[in-house]
């Protein structure tokens, strides 16, 4: 599949009271609160392309029996996501947005009958008819964003007051400073969205009626290019360690540079078939190790192992 030219659509939802909506139908899918729908429309199609001949074939001279979404998000599969029928002319497939975790630009297509590429006619206003010399081709183009409003998401957002302000952005490295994507609502007290965010370390404004402005209830700040300031959060995740056996153990510890290697913090719990503990940590590397009565040893159930600066060797845990 090359030589396919992109159409760059946003796939990102807006709170509406208590549902997710996408604002303007764009061809090819919807936001129906998380879900991505997968939307193909048949009378927005009046050619196709026979994936093996290059020939081209109109609408009128096949019966369709099937259509799939393809992309490289399902290894170009022609038949793993099936669409179903919903109406005479439509289809469609359900997807949680929660599916696309990491930000990409996802290209996809629609295939008809597991071999025909169904090619969006001219007039549709977000296709940019284009040619390799020979043939046209044409694909849409997800860009997912990791971040993506959420009524059980981890990060909420807040400004209070501002009462008399129409529109309030919360903004920031989540979604590439986008000025638009997440417009926040409003509540008795002011402002407020919350966002399912990837662990990691983030800053942020809010936007009030175009005025950009820091946090003001967070003291957590850096300094950015125009002599002002972003606010910070840090998204940490709860991370399970277990150490098995050691039954006749009286103590163990987990220790490492997530608790600055103390020796009596984390102390671990007794379980059925050892030993657990469950640390909340910020994405990144980490290096621990396990104090089983005084006696530090590796965790044995973790290839993964790393000498730190002053040649010891540890665990090494990855949190994305």
């Amino acid at each position: 599949m090359t030589h396919f030219f992109k159409i760059t659509l946003c796939i990102i939802a807006f709170w509406s009271q208590n549902i997710l909506a996408q604002e303007k139908a764009i061809k090819g899918y919807k936001i129906e609160g998380d879900y991505v729908v997968f939307t193909f429309d048949e009378r927005d199609y009046s050619e196709a392309t026979n994936e093996i001949t290059k020939e081209k074939l109109d609408f009128d001279d096949f019966d369709i029996k099937n259509v799939v979404v393809s992309g490289n998000f399902n290894s170009w599969s022609r038949d793993s996501w099936k669409m179903t029928r919903v109406s005479k002319y439509v289809y469609e497939l359900r997807k949680k947005i929660s599916d696309f975790k990491d930000e990409f630009d996802w290209e996809f297509k629609f295939i008809i009958n597991n071999s025909i590429w169904a090619e969006p006619s001219e007039n549709i206003s977000n296709i940019t008819p284009a040619t390799d010399g020979y043939y046209n081709y044409y694909t849409y183009n997800l860009k997912i964003y990791s971040a993506y409003p959420s009524k059980n998401g981890n990060t909420k957002f807040k400004l209070k007051g501002y009462k008399n302000a129409k529109k309030v952005i919360v903004t920031g490295s989540f979604n590439k400073w986008n000025e638009q994507l997440f417009e926040m609502k409003k509540t008795n007290d002011g402002w407020k969205l919350i966002l399912q965010l990837k662990p990691n370390r983030y800053e942020y404004r809010f936007i009030v009626d175009g005025n950009w402005m820091e946090d003001p209830s967070n003291p957590f700040r850096v300094p950015n290019q125009f002599g002002e300031y972003n606010s910070l959060i840090d998204i940490s995740v709860h991370v399970k360690f277990h150490l098995q056996g050691f039954k006749n153990a009286e103590k163990v510890i987990l220790a490492g540079s997530f608790n600055n290697w103390s020796e009596n913090a984390f102390k671990m719990e007794k379980t059925t078939d050892g030993w657990s503990y469950t640390a909340k940590l910020p994405s990144g590397k980490h290096h621990y190790k396990f104090i089983v009565d005084g006696n530090w040893i590796v965790d044995p159930s973790n290839s993964i192992k790393e000498y730190d600066e002053h040649g010891n060797i540890n665990s090494v845990r990855m949190v994305r």
